[in-house]
């Protein structure tokens, strides 16, 4: 099980004094909170993508993540989300190779389609074609990870006529791929599809949303023949604040979470926490509400929490940091170790992406001729060719 923490890189006044930090500061507190992770013992630092305020989140992760790869030895750098959406996908191709050259590989992605409407127009797309977008970008941009020459022909960009996109991945690998979605079932079914991750950020959704998200994505990747349900690689979202006493951890965070830019002024500290996932209190709650996750989804590859978020001043964040990595993550691995099968995967490095591939096993996108999807297609096929005889 891999643990960590992401940043939707929100400029938040803190509620307590009114204090904003600026655009400079906010940005460097980014990369000071992502060393200060690896040091407490994350394993991964993944960083949102914006294009607006009150958003500081680079609207080019690569740029953060590639500082960090210098900045750091052992974590492992993702986002949180890619927007395959407005970027172009020989871009991305372009950057997000670059940068696991950079990383010594040590990167993954997440796709996603963001949760900012304006941000379509600004790019010249149409909110209402999102699904399509993703859909075909993401199709475009697996394509050009994997063959040297690509011919492409599409509804959304210009033609590619035997293009090469540059560098190639890191020793003809490409960057791990988990596929983000809140409440969309054609992304489950997407990362399904290719034999990615799924991600579900469920930190404003309630359990019984994310329970029927993850499982469509675990049986359409057996469908697909890629493992057994139980073998797919899902990521989960979440949020945590803590102290010694959990009623001090209540009073102190109660004004920033009533304040936050995305879900303030709504329900109340108490009701959120009980529909999402949002644990307010003492270590031992946080480590007992994370292990109830896996009721939730079944054993899964990847526990992430934002903890940056609402205007909490950078002395506080590393101090949550602190209590994750003294009290909270050791208990984590050693409980989530316990109860793992020994036939579940591990979350995707990229050595192992590496074997893989040297073994011939990647994942076959719609699945090879003798899985599930691969046997009804013959069968459809058959009877087609039958129905014009």
């Amino acid at each position: 099980m891999q643990f960590g923490v992401f940043t939707i890189g929100d400029v938040t006044a803190d509620p307590n004094n009114g204090s904003v930090p600026t655009e400079n500061q906010r940005i460097k507190d980014t990369v000071a909170i992502a060393r200060h992770a690896e040091a407490a013992g994350f394993d991964v630092f993944a960083t949102g993508q914006h294009h607006n305020p009150p958003f500081v989140a680079p609207g080019n992760p690569p740029t953060l993540l590639a500082y960090l790869a210098a900045q750091t030895s052992s974590l492992q750098l993702s986002t949180a989300t890619t927007l395959i959406t407005t970027m172009d996908p020989v871009r991305l191709a372009e950057d997000y190779a670059y940068l696991q050259h950079l990383a010594d590989g040590r990167i993954d992605l997440t796709m996603g389609r963001g949760n900012t409407g304006p941000v379509y127009p600004w790019f010249g797309r149409d909110i209402r074609q999102g699904i399509q977008l993703a859909v075909e970008n993401y199709a475009l941009l697996h394509q050009l990870w994997r063959e040297k020459e690509v011919d492409w022909q599409g509804r959304f960009r210009t033609p590619l006529q035997q293009f090469t996109a540059t560098p190639r991945p890191l020793d003809d690998v490409a960057p791990f791929v988990w596929h983000g979605s809140i409440r969309s079932p054609e992304i489950a079914e997407q990362a399904a599809y290719y034999g990615d991750g799924f991600f579900h950020n469920n930190i404003f959704w309630n359990k019984e949303h994310v329970i029927q998200m993850v499982e469509l994505y675990r049986q359409r990747y057996a469908y697909y023949g890629h493992g057994q349900p139980h073998q797919a690689y899902v990521a989960l979202g979440g949020q945590a604040f803590m102290r010694k006493n959990s009623q001090d951890a209540v009073n102190e965070f109660r004004p920033y979470f009533d304040n936050a830019p995305v879900y303030g002024h709504g329900p109340s500290l108490e009701k959120f926490s009980e529909m999402t996932p949002l644990t307010v209190g003492s270590p031992q709650q946080v480590i007992e509400r994370t292990l109830s996750f896996r009721d939730w989804v079944g054993d899964y590859q990847r526990q992430m929490f934002l903890i940056d978020h609402a205007g909490l001043p950078l002395k506080t964040v590393l101090e949550q940091i602190d209590i994750f990595g003294e009290e909270v993550l050791p208990v984590l691995r050693k409980e989530f170790a316990a109860l793992k099968p020994d036939d579940v995967p591990e979350a995707p490095t990229h050595e192992f992406l590496r074997q893989r591939h040297a073994r011939g096993e990647d994942p076959v996108p719609g699945g090879r001729p003798d899985s599930p999807a691969g046997i009804e297609r013959a069968q459809r096929e058959a009877a087609e060719k039958n129905e014009g005889e």
